[in-house]
């Protein structure tokens, strides 16, 4: 069974922009909305690219629903799934996310 790992305070990342962490070995980019202390976590690495730059890149809303645009080719994927829009065979892993008391935890 997975457990909550806690990554940093909420604070630590500043509203509309994201951040990497590790989850054991993997690289993981969190990202909060300029709208709520909500969080979302994909993977870092732009699997077009293998490049390790989500975490870089800038948080979009399209059709209601939250996008990362990646800084290389700004392919955008869907925080809520990692769904690439322009190539569903692109998409990153997704990770579960949440804030609690104050601290971002990831599902490990």
């Amino acid at each position: 069974m997975s457990q909550w790992v806690n990554i940093c305070n909420i604070d630590d990342i500043l509203p509309a922009t994201g951040v990497c962490a590790l989850l054991g070995d993997r690289q993981v980019a969190i990202f909060r909305p300029w709208h709520s202390d909500q969080v979302f976590a994909i993977s870092n690495i732009d699997p077009f690219f293998e490049a390790s730059v989500l975490s870089r890149g800038l948080i979009a809303e399209h059709q209601g629903e939250l996008w990362i645009a990646s800084p290389l080719k700004k392919q955008r994927f869907r925080l809520s799934d990692g769904l690439c829009m322009e190539d569903e065979s692109r998409s990153v892993a997704h990770y579960e996310a949440r804030v609690k008391d104050g601290v971002v935890q990831l599902r490990g």
